[in-house]
This record gives C-alpha cells, sequence and structure tokens, in this order.
C-alpha cells in the first residue's frame, strides 16, 4: 500500500514563504510523477506543480515564478517551495504521485490527505 505524507502547512502573511514536503511509503520501486495540487473552497482541485523522475516540470500559470518544485528520487519525496505567497494562494495542498511502481505492479494515482495553508493579506 502506498501513502503520502505532506507537512509544512500553516498560515503565513502576505509576501511570505512556505516550504512543503510529501514522503510516499510502501513497496515503491519508482514514481512517474510527483507533484502537488490544490484546492480552495467553492472551486475545483487544481495543478499547482508536478515533476516527472528525470526532472521535467510543468506549473499552473497562477504559480509560475514564485513557486518551485524539486523531489529526491531515492527518498520518493517531493518539495514545494513557495515564495511571494499571496491572499489567493489559501487551500488545501495536496500532494500526488502518478505512474508508481511497486512488487504488485505499475500505475495508480495516489493522494495525500492534504495541508491548510492560509495566506493573510
Amino acid at each position: 500500500q502506498v501513502q503520502l505524507v505532506e507537512s509544512g502547512g500553516g498560515l503565513v502573511q502576505a509576501g511570505g514563504s512556505l516550504r512543503l514536503s510529501c514522503g510516499a511509503s510502501g513497496s515503491i520501486f519508482s514514481i512517474d510523477y510527483m507533484g502537488w495540487y490544490r484546492q480552495a473552497p467553492g472551486k475545483q482541485r487544481e495543478l499547482v506543480a508536478s515533476m516527472a523522475t528525470g526532472g521535467s516540470t510543468n506549473y499552473g500559470d497562477s504559480v509560475k515564478g514564485r513557486f518551485t518544485i524539486s523531489r529526491d528520487n531515492a527518498k520518493n519525496t517531493v518539495y514545494l517551495q513557495m515564495n511571494s505567497l499571496k491572499p489567493e494562494d489559501t487551500a488545501v495542498y495536496y500532494c500526488n504521485a502518478a505512474g508508481v511502481r511497486t512488487a504488485r505492479g505499475w500505475g495508480g494515482v495516489y493522494w495525500g490527505q492534504g495541508t491548510q495553508i492560509t495566506v493573510s493579506s
């Protein structure tokens, strides 16, 4: 069973920074994509950033230039450095892992439990 555990959320003032971490545990051989999504009240879940094993990245338009994703493949861990935070970044942030290869096979999408980030103005 694959589990994702996030840490690093909280309350921050506008203009501040936060760093999220997410570790994947289980009998994991590799993870094709790790990333972050967020969901604000009354809105759909949206991509924040994702990163492939080889290092290619994809960012949501609203966070480009402010957020940076990184990962440690050996530790099955992904990070999100968030700078210049804005009140509109307030949401629950979810860690995501896709294309997970385990002893039972490949595939599947896994989600963390979510961590709240609140940016005050």
